[in-house]
């Protein structure tokens, strides 16, 4: 008579128990399954793929962005009328899902590399759901109210694309792994063609992908033109309130040559430095003159104007998380600044022999000024004692009235229309002109001066352009750049790109190769170890169910029946564990 007495011992995997928990909060061993997963798990793995990929593009996006993050918060304000920085919870935010996400997608593909089935815990689903969501909200509010800003995604292209491209093909290499066991270890189906082939196309198409870049910073070191002169765009504001004495003085002790401030006509006929339509956001006007703070800012006399605070709104808001680094005699000196005029900021330019740019605002209609703002300006400079050839006027109105100073537009224009104007100089924004366009604009001796321009990345772009001048309001940050981040010749370049080229597909190769390889001796091994009956058991070990349980107890029991001798035993290999039956007993 034959005694069954069963007895199971399993191997300690932690890896495993970590990988599958926190996935799928599959702790225990028999809740673990190497069958296929779902279809619903697989649709759950393309959306955990699907919310990383576009959790990827938000995150370069705000990382790039960084150069704008005033003028984003300027345009919240703008639109909702109240100063905050929107910057800090989107970062925030966009970290965390970045970090949790990612997280949940190496989970994922070490379930496929370890073979494990996927399941996808509850909670993670509606982790996942909710990332989702909110990257789609944010889409949708960010082209709202901040749309042009998608082109930086273009222009920060010709900086990052060569370090790009070698990421994309250390992210394929690696994935090859995972591509090369889907198709090696299982039957041969439509669905593995396929992906084999969008895989193949995706791994030719980022090898060529390097044809298609322009990148100004791939070319001789010979040909490199001198720094861009750096013009401090409405003073130093990371370090002093916008538009303020301490804040040009400031851009000129971090090396700006230049100085550009925004100009409103006061009602008196006093031209002084604002660039919002009203006092709200950079003044106390809404405690001084409450009844008035929604009013234009041209519509105050200068007396008015000069009574108000320009500093502790800087203290009070830290727009550029810059407050903590300043000493307290700073702070102290901010909190007591008052609004500037353009005499004053005029006569320091003109100690400092540095010229300014002058982006004025013409007065409303129904302005008192609205017929002599022309005059007070040009009396103003006649007071201030500069030279008319150190001052830039913009925009481009009133030319024939311009005259012994430089003329210069903020629209992108042909070459003839700039000549038949009369105008030397285009001062534009970065996302408005390309690398052609800059070429095209020197070949014909018209001066070109980019703005914003606060992060070196950008700055070493337009750099090697060759442009000769970047409004900043950063001077202290790039004033710190000798050199573009990153400069490299055309010879240089297409070495690395053909030798990574080169490297990435023969380690593919290499991985495909062994895996095949691999699988091969184990299929050999298999069949010259296994019997007919283990042969079909490990046939339906991937599909247990009641049926397949019994059909093992009748191949046992068969072969016991047969005359196995105490000697003898029949090996059965479960996915995870060594079961052996033999006379007098099961042992494991």
């Amino acid at each position: 008579m034959v005694k069954h007495q069963p007895l199971q011992v399993y191997e300690k995997q932690v890896l495993l128990s970590l990988v599958t928990g926190i996935y799928g909060c599959r702790w225990k061993r028999y809740q673990r399954s190497q069958d296929e997963s779902s279809k619903w798990e697989c649709a759950w793995f393309t959306i955990l793929s699907s919310s990383f990929l576009l959790l990827l593009f938000w995150t370069y996006f705000w990382l790039v962005a960084q150069n704008d993050f005033n003028d984003f918060n300027w345009s919240v304000y703008n639109h909702s009328g109240e100063w905050r920085d929107e910057t800090i919870p989107i970062v925030t935010s966009t970290t965390v899902g970045f970090i949790y996400i990612t997280f949940l997608l190496i989970l994922a593909l070490f379930h496929i590399s370890l073979g494990q089935q996927l399941n996808l815990y509850w909670v993670h689903k509606i982790g996942v759901l909710a990332t989702l969501l909110t990257i789609v909200s944010g889409f949708v509010s960010v082209d709202d109210v901040w749309g042009d800003e998608w082109e930086i995604i273009l222009v920060s292209l010709q900086f990052t694309a060569p370090f790009l491209h070698i990421g994309g093909l250390v992210t394929l290499t690696a994935v090859s792994w995972l591509i090369a066991g889907y198709v090696v270890r299982k039957e041969r189906s439509n669905f593995q063609v396929t992906v084999l082939a969008i895989y193949i196309l995706a791994l030719l198409a980022l090898c060529l992908a390097p044809l298609t870049f322009t990148c100004p910073c791939i070319m001789d070191r010979h040909v490199l033109k001198p720094p861009p002169v750096i013009i401090g765009r409405r003073g130093a504001p990371m370090l002093a309130p916008e538009n303020t004495m301490m804040s040009f003085s400031r851009a000129l002790q971090h090396g700006a040559s230049s100085l550009e401030a925004d100009v409103t006509i006061s009602v008196d006929g006093v031209p002084f430095l604002m660039r919002d339509h009203t006092l709200r956001r950079t003044t106390d006007v809404s405690k001084v003159f409450p009844s008035r703070e929604h009013e234009d800012a041209s519509f105050f006399n200068w007396t008015e104007i000069h009574s108000l605070n320009a500093g502790h709104w800087f203290l009070e808001s830290d727009p550029y998380w810059t407050v903590k680094t300043l000493s307290p005699k700073d702070r102290s000196r901010i909190g007591n600044l008052t609004i500037c005029s353009l005499v004053e900021m005029l006569r320091l330019a003109a100690r400092a022999n540095s010229s300014v740019l002058l982006n004025i605002r013409k007065p409303a209609p129904e302005h008192p000024r609205f017929r002599s703002w022309f005059m007070d300006t040009l009396w103003t400079l006649q007071k201030a004692g500069i030279s008319h050839r150190k001052v830039t006027w913009a925009p481009d109105t009133d030319r024939g009235r311009v005259r012994g100073l430089l003329q210069t537009t903020n629209e992108k224009l042909s070459v003839e229309e700039i000549r038949h104007r009369g105008i030397t100089s285009l001062t534009i924004h970065y996302r408005k002109i390309s690398h052609h366009d800059i070429q095209v604009y020197l070949a014909h001796n018209v001066s070109v001066t980019v703005y914003p321009v606060n992060e070196p990345w950008l700055y070493s772009i337009l750099w090697c352009s060759g442009v000769p001048s970047v409004s900043s309001d950063a001077p202290q940050v790039l004033q710190k750049v000798p050199y573009p981040v990153w400069l490299m010749s055309h010879s240089a370049y297409n070495f690395i790109w053909i030798s990574s080229d080169l490297v990435s597909v023969a380690v593919i190769m290499g991985i495909f190769f062994f895996q095949n390889y691999h699988m091969i001796r184990w299929r050999i091994s298999g069949m010259q170890n296994y019997n007919p009956e283990q042969i079909m058991l490990s046939a339906v070990v991937r599909r247990p169910s009641r049926d397949v349980n019994i059909m093992k107890e009748k191949l046992i029991f068969s072969e016991l029946n047969n005359g196995l001798g105490s000697t003898e035993e029949l090996s059965l290999y479960p996915e995870n564990s060594h079961v052996r039956y033999s006379h007098g007993g099961l042992s494991c």
